[in-house]
């Protein structure tokens, strides 16, 4: 059995929808390219494919990402073509890997998010961020399937600034409860009523992987195989 880690992206039109529409659009073109799939023992056996940390609904990203396991050895080169052949606008299969990696939920330590708000003021803006840093705590809420959930915001948010196209980039460290871009801007709008009016904010996720020392963040499928000879085989979508 060979596994396989892959990036991907779900940009345009694909940004609507949700991680579910997404496992199924997968699976699907998984069956359309023909990839032999692996499939999980029991009497509802499943394709094995894990994911971690997908992007929330109506968020663009060009770092999502999935393992895995099929039955035969494939080029990652044909793997990547092929599925992208089959796969729906908006999504589109980046780079792939082989080899045994540590989990995706161990290496998805944390994201750079980019924060749209329209024609917002940069004053406001940056005002609003300075109010953010400076706090050691700033409260939200989210509605979830178990009622409204209160929870701190601030402690996962590593660095915030405003762009040169004024909008918000912000990276957060992913903990529990996971402080999406969504819960960002509640919280800026906690310390700034009012900011932005009524724009919903669009959000888009530029990376995710491991927290290196240096503050920066790796990209996940770069971390050492886990195989005896260490080898690894990539490839990049162009």
């Amino acid at each position: 059995m060979q596994r396989l880690r892959l990036s991907y992206s779900k940009l345009g039109v694909a940004r609507f929808a949700s991680h579910r529409d997404f496992s199924r659009a997968f699976e699907r073109a998984l069956r359309r390219a023909g990839i032999p799939m692996a499939y999980s023992s029991g009497f509802s056996p499943h394709p094995r494919i894990s994911y971690a940390n997908s992007a929330p609904t109506s968020a663009a990203s060009y770092a999502e990402y999935a393992d895995i396991a099929v039955l035969e050895v494939l080029d990652p080169d044909q793997v990547r073509d092929d599925l992208n052949a089959a796969l729906p606008t908006g999504f589109r299969v980046l780079r792939v890997v082989e080899g045994h990696r540590p989990a995706l939920a161990d290496v998805l330590q944390a994201s750079d998010w980019v924060i749209d708000l329209g024609a917002v003021d940069r004053q406001d803006l940056e005002s609003a961020i300075r109010a953010l840093i400076a706090a050691e705590s700033v409260e939200v809420s989210r509605a979830t399937r178990k009622g409204e959930r209160v929870f701190d915001a601030r402690p996962a948010v590593r660095s915030a600034q405003v762009d040169e196209e004024g909008h918000v980039r912000v990276r957060v460290t992913h903990g529990t409860p996971l402080v999406r871009p969504d819960d960002v801007l509640a919280a800026l709008r906690r310390l700034r009523p009012g900011l932005g009016g009524e724009h919903p904010g669009l959000f888009t996720r530029l990376r995710q992987g491991p927290l290196r020392s240096d503050g920066s963040i790796g990209d996940p499928l770069d971390v050492p195989d886990a195989t005896a000879d260490g080898g690894t085989r990539t490839t990049r979508a162009e």
